[in-house]
């Protein structure tokens, strides 16, 4: 045996950890699978609106225990290890994250994967619970009333100033976003903070030369 075998044999059996047993297997597993199952209720009760995608949150399950075996075949070899790296170096994800609490599950489901096939249970254990609490009590403060658009389409370009008018007998809080002057006539958008819009919706329509009239709510991104 040469010097170069002695090394690579030497390097190999500094680095691999003893065989795991079965038992520290299932149990990891078992736990990981009942953390996985418990991420999915609290994404279900936290996504019960319109954008809850089943397929994405059974994912997050087997995504927990996927990554607990990888912390497994990592820990029983430094072969195996490499071989992961190289493995999963080539995987590329191309769906894109839309919500960004999507993301969130999906940090905590390979956290909780990587926490429990380091066998550190109780920090897997006390983590989620602590995620739990903070996204139920944020998500429990009432969010801030969003400002509305008001989209106008008239006949006459000096219909502007009528317009204006109108929207400061009924709120104090408005800013012109977009203001343009055609042949055809006018067409301005005005964000305005109002609890009910309806009364100043019903006047700015009665006006005369005045073609459209329309009140929007938006999320903060609005492309004219």
């Amino acid at each position: 045996m040469g010097f170069q075998d002695i090394l690579k044999k030497s390097f190999l059996e500094g680095f691999t950890s003893g065989e795991i047993s079965t038992t520290s297997t299932i149990l990891v597993f078992a736990v990981t699978a009942c953390i996985g199952i418990y991420i999915f209720g609290v994404y279900r009760v936290i996504s019960r609106k319109a954008f809850y995608s089943k397929s994405f949150n059974i994912s997050l399950v087997a995504l927990t225990l996927i990554t607990a075996a990888i912390i497994l075949a990592i820990q029983s070899s430094v072969v195996i290890s490499l071989g992961m790296v190289g493995a999963l170096s080539i995987v590329r994800f191309r769906s894109a994250i839309k919500e960004p609490m999507d993301l969130v599950f999906l940090f905590w489901a390979i956290a909780v994967g990587i926490i429990c096939g380091a066998g550190l249970f109780e920090i897997a254990i006390i983590v989620s619970i602590v995620i739990t609490v903070l996204i139920l009590g944020l998500d429990i403060i009432p969010e801030a009333k969003a400002p509305l658009l008001l989209v106008v389409n008239a006949e006459d370009a000096d219909m502007d100033i009528i317009v204006v008018e109108a929207v400061q007998k009924y709120t104090k809080r408005y800013r012109i976003k977009s203001h343009n002057i055609t042949k055809s006539g006018m067409d301005m958008i005005v964000e305005l903070r109002i609890k009910d819009g309806r009364p100043l919706v019903k006047e700015i329509a009665k006006m005369e030369n005045v073609s459209m009239v329309s009140l929007l709510s938006h999320d903060g991104e609005v492309t004219c």
